[in-house]
């Protein structure tokens, strides 16, 4: 199943373990079944530590296998072969069930341990889901920490009639005690959240009690790990609040155009993002939303949670989020035929008939991946003319199963209460209605800026509600500074928010000075 290099890999990833590990495998006579017993074979070859088994237990789904230890206190199963960007999840939970710590906050831990009650949950993932492994990676470590905690990994693919009756149509879709629970990309601390009702409050006490920061990052995307790393390498006091650390590249495929790292994923380059800023003296806080900002000779950053931070200079990074077709419709059938991402959810639509909506790079390029699993792949364009490279334009055209439909208005989503049945359009040149049966529609239509909660405040907006900046990154505000997809800068890139961050941040820091001068010379004079 594994190539020589995976296995040996594999190997040394298993010599970390220090404690016995008991695979069980429910499996049937499918190819699937065939490829995981190779696989539980490779995994017993590469470590002593490993036992395996077999069991025909008719209450497991088929095939699958769980991870134990002997006195059988970890409850994790894989339903499914957990290869492509699953395979992380395996091995940790493989040497996290083998005794190897996980790499949590302590305090993490004991949150962890200290839930009360049962809880069993499923995670519906695709193999081709980049958001999927973070989930099943944080409940494994769950159910490893506690052993009231289980959790199974069900490739949606592969169970599809199971996924069908429960019409799940987004991934990751988790399931706590036959209820659904959450639906798209969690952390940890996130899933804790949820559980631990305390933790929020908890957790806006401990932020209020924060010393006022030099420089404040609101955002976790590229442009705001810059501006973290920028300021705290000049020494100063810097703290970094973000609703999700990475932003809208965990989102993110394939990225090929990061100059001097030729191909690399969203998540893998948010998880180095992360990792670079907590190297320096910086304070993360995650999971928190802005709610307002109040200026004055100390900004202050007003959280959703109640909790308020304080900082003479701040810098604005809240990026940007998929936009949305605002037509009746789209919000209801949302994860119910709707979706944002082909990568994650495009498998749930093998065999069926889609759109896509938008005719730039991302709806091409979805469109062509789509192609490769759906019946058929219709994509609507609002212009006459479609805005994608011409290398796009051409392997689309190329396809047999798709059709282009040019100058279409999207009027509305059609469904039947429980998922989306069809599209209504208008055709905008001759301004006759139509209607489009199908099961999916991926919506690429660009991008909107995060700054509702800036909205009649201090801070001068553009017409699209992006925040104006000048060359420096200076806001209309004094020591409020702002960089990335959510400015009027232009090109909304990674590379180009890393570097308007790190000019955001010298800003700052070059404003911190010159405040800092007349008052010194106040001093002198006295």
């Amino acid at each position: 199943m594994l190539d020589a290099n995976l296995k040996a890999q594999l190997k040394g990833y298993m010599e970390r373990a220090t404690s016995p590990i008991e695979i069980v495998a429910s499996l049937d006579d499918s190819d699937t079944a065939r490829q995981m017993r190779a696989l539980l074979e490779d995994i017993l070859d590469v470590s002593s530590l490993v036992s395996l088994r077999e069991d025909n237990d008719a209450d497991v789904r088929k095939p699958s296998f769980s991870l134990n230890r002997p006195n059988g206190t970890v409850g994790i199963r894989f339903s499914g072969l957990p290869m492509g960007h699953e395979f992380t999840s395996l091995v940790l939970a493989l040497l996290q069930t083998g005794g190897y710590p996980p790499k949590v906050d302590a305090d993490v831990i004991e949150q962890i341990k200290a839930l009360e009650g049962d809880y069993s949950f499923r995670t519906y993932i695709s193999l081709s889901c980049q958001n999927c492994p973070d989930v099943v990676q944080a409940l494994n470590m769950m159910a490893v920490l506690n052993p009231r905690i289980r959790h199974e990994m069900i490739d949606g693919s592969l169970f599809r009639e199971e996924v069908e009756r429960l019409q799940i149509m987004a991934v990751p879709t988790v399931f706590l005690n036959g209820e659904v629970f959450g639906q798209g990309r969690m952390e940890v601390a996130e899933i804790l959240a949820k559980l631990d009702t305390g933790a929020e409050k908890r957790a806006a006490e401990k932020i209020n009690a924060k010393d006022a920061f030099d420089v404040l990052v609101v955002g976790g995307g590229p442009a705001g790990a810059a501006a973290a790393i920028y300021a705290a390498r000049k020494g100063i006091r810097t703290g970094v609040v973000a609703e999700r650390f990475g932003g809208q590249v965990l989102d993110t495929m394939g990225i090929e155009n990061f100059i001097s790292v030729q191909e690399t994923e969203g998540p893998r380059l948010a998880a180095e993002l992360e990792e670079h800023v907590k190297s320096y003296d910086v304070d993360i806080m995650n999971l928190q939303r802005a709610k307002a900002l109040v200026p004055g000779d100390l900004v202050e950053v007003e959280l959703e949670s109640g909790a308020r931070l304080r900082s003479r200079s701040v810098i604005l990074a809240t990026g940007a989020r998929w936009r949305e077709m605002g037509v009746p419709g789209e919000k209801e059938y949302r994860t119910k035929g709707v979706a944002y991402c082909p990568h994650c959810d495009g498998p749930l639509f093998k065999g069926k008939r889609v759109a896509v909506i938008g005719g730039g790079n991302s709806g091409i390029e979805a469109a062509i991946d789509l192609a490769g699993i759906v019946a058929h792949v219709t994509v609507f364009e609002f212009m006459d003319v479609l805005r994608a490279d011409a290398v796009l334009v051409r392997k689309l055209k190329s396809l047999p199963n798709v059709t282009i439909v040019m100058e279409a208005q999207t009027t509305e989503v059609l469904g039947d209460g429980n998922k989306v049945t069809g599209l209504a359009y208008k055709d905008r040149k001759t301004g006759e209605a139509h209607t489009l049966e199908l099961e999916g529609i991926f919506v690429q239509i660009g991008l909107v800026p995060n700054t509702e909660w800036l909205k009649g405040g201090p801070v001068e907006l553009s017409p699209r509600g992006e925040i104006v900046v000048d060359a420096r990154g200076q806001t209309s505000v004094p020591g409020v500074f702002a960089a990335g997809d959510v400015t009027t800068v232009p090109y909304k890139q990674i590379v180009i928010a890393m570097g308007e961050g790190a000019k955001a941040s010298l800003g700052a820091f070059d404003h911190l000075i010159r405040a800092s001068a007349p008052a010194a010379q106040a001093e002198a004079a006295e």
